[in-house]
């Protein structure tokens, strides 16, 4: 019932939102004389205020029409490449030469399937295309995929891992964010043991859960105090009849969406009060900084259940992946199978949602590949989003991930 009731809610609100963003206007806009009365700014940023929190958050746009490439404005077309019932495979094409795209390194990014769209790495994305042909995995909102698609688990993950990587052949990089490192890492040992021929060059890691005994945080003590029941009873519920994934089992993205908020309720009341400042005084950059930042982050996707699940019990809670117990599909993963490709991994000193030594876990336990080809990064006072998004992602961590890539093309 908590998802139909969260439904009311939003039709409720909405009215009043839309209410919230006319008065704004009314109060605001340079045609009214109301925007010329002594307190016409204070409300004007009061309604601005609830017409934000009361809104609904729709998936945003990439908005990367074009990139700067050796200083000219190159056109870029996205387009799906393969196109899954839980995931689009998405290319943004380069208007290049031929020459030029097939000579800068292929890179395929894994965006993490953990509440957040895709373009929550739209900067990510939008440096890397200065000098890489760049792919990205886009995770379809669970609640708009209909029953008759099946389910998806975790090893669904990494069956669509293991075939996008060997859609783009033995030459591809992959660079994982987050929650996507564990499966990725699952896949390439696979393939490994396999001995696929199109297991990839290299595999950037960043801020992700590889062993959570590590840099403990909420997130990873919140997994260890409840049972899998406890989640399963608790944080699972049907999609309603309005979508076409009714029916369907997921972990709703508005319960993590509260979660997000409940780590940092204080950070977040403070950026919404300083918004309603920045309105008052006219501060048009903050306030648009912030317009941006929470259309991203407010913008949430339900998660299959199946795949939920599992992953609380697999990665957060039995610790499969670095006691050397994960069987996936009857096979079992074996990181120290992996020989021919290189490994860096990337953290946030500061992370307060994978913790620093959960993502440098890797390098333990990928014993086969050459010291030579493994490196390591910690990104001085970053965050978690800090090591892939904004000025520390570009000026700091990138330039490093980029002659990681360029080393081992």
């Amino acid at each position: 019932m908590l998802y139909e009731w969260h439904e009311m809610q939003r039709a409720w609100l909405n009215p009043i939102s839309r209410w919230a963003q006319a008065s704004a206007q009314f109060y605001s806009h340079p045609v009214s004389p109301f925007a010329y009365m002594p307190v016409s700014k204070r409300l004007a940023a009061s309604f601005e205020l609830l017409h934000r929190l009361g809104k609904d958050y729709e998936k945003p746009a990439w908005e990367i029409e074009s990139v700067n490439i050796d200083g000219k404005e190159i056109t870029v077309r996205i387009e799906t490449e393969v196109d899954k019932p839980f995931c689009k495979l998405t290319h943004f094409k380069r208007d290049l030469p031929a020459s030029r795209n097939a000579s800068d390194p292929r890179v395929l990014v894994f965006a993490p399937l953990s509440g957040h769209h895709a373009t929550l790495l739209r900067d990510t994305v939008r440096t890397l295309l200065q000098h890489h042909d760049v792919w990205i995995t886009e995770w379809l909102d669970a609640r708009l995929v209909p029953l008759s698609a099946g389910t998806f688990s975790l090893d669904d993950y990494i069956d669509y891992a293991r075939e996008f990587i060997r859609h783009l052949g033995p030459n591809v990089h992959l660079i994982s964010v987050c929650q996507p490192t564990v499966p990725v890492l699952a896949a390439v040992s696979l393939m490994a043991s396999a001995e696929e021929k199109a297991s990839p060059k290299s595999m950037t890691m960043m801020g992700g859960p590889i062993d959570t005994r590590r840099g403990q945080t909420e997130v990873n003590a919140l997994a260890l105090r409840k049972s899998l029941s406890w989640f399963e009873n608790n944080v699972i519920y049907s999609v309603p009849s309005q979508y076409p994934g009714y029916l369907r089992k997921v972990y709703p993205g508005f319960l993590q969406h509260a979660g997000f908020i409940a780590m940092n309720p204080n950070r977040h009341a403070q950026s919404h009060y300083d918004y309603y400042l920045n309105l008052i005084k006219g501060d048009e950059e903050d306030v648009e900084s912030h317009r941006k930042f929470y259309d991203e982050y407010n913008a949430v996707l339900d998660l299959p259940a199946e795949y939920y699940l599992q992953t609380i019990k697999t990665v957060f809670q039995e610790h499969a992946l670095p006691r050397g117990i994960w069987n996936v599909r009857g096979d079992l993963v074996r990181p120290h199978d992996i020989k021919h490709t290189a490994l860096m991994t990337v953290e946030g000193e500061l992370d307060d949602i994978s913790g620093p030594g959960q993502t440098q876990a890797a390098h333990q336990l990928c014993t086969g590949i050459a010291k030579s080809r493994q490196f390591d990064f910690i990104v001085p006072k970053a965050g978690h989003y800090g090591i892939f998004s904004g000025r520390r992602w570009r000026e700091v961590v990138y330039p490093k991930v980029k002659n990681f890539i360029t080393s081992f093309n």
